[in-house]
């Protein structure tokens, strides 16, 4: 956990493990309604960290797939605007446009990966119980 004595390398490290647990928190809830991914593409600047991308297939157990472009948020805006206008035949089109730059593979055994995620589990309830419920 944090304390005082946490760096700047802790932190970090501490947010980009939040973001996978709370990853994990979704597919948990896509999995309860019959949905469960075998694949994860990201995007965005924190996915050119490669151990926060390993440590999210580890957590989520499932394939994370980082694409060349990891900015592709405007990419799928520009995308969407191609289809609309007919630059694009179809999604599917767009689809062939995708390349993987690196994939990364669950290597965590499932009982440190459970324990690990009680312990988050255990951290959220804690903060959730010490927070005042205000009505408005």
């Amino acid at each position: 956990g944090l304390s005082r004595d946490s760096g700047i390398n802790e932190i970090v490290t501490a947010t980009l493990q939040a973001v996978a647990y709370q990853t994990k928190d979704l597919v948990n809830a896509m999995s309860d309604d019959g949905m469960q991914p075998s694949v994860i593409r990201v995007d965005g600047g924190m996915v050119a960290n490669d151990w926060f991308l390993q440590f999210l297939a580890d957590m989520v157990n499932v394939t994370v797939e980082r694409p060349v472009n990891v900015e592709s948020t405007a990419l799928g805006a520009a995308f969407l605007a191609g289809l609309g206008s007919g630059v694009f035949a179809s999604v599917d089109a767009i689809a062939e446009l995708w390349a993987c730059d690196r994939v990364f593979e669950p290597q965590m055994s499932d009982d440190k990966r459970n324990a690990l995620y009680r312990g988050w589990q255990d951290a959220v309830a804690r903060v959730r119980s010490s927070v005042p419920v205000v009505a408005l």
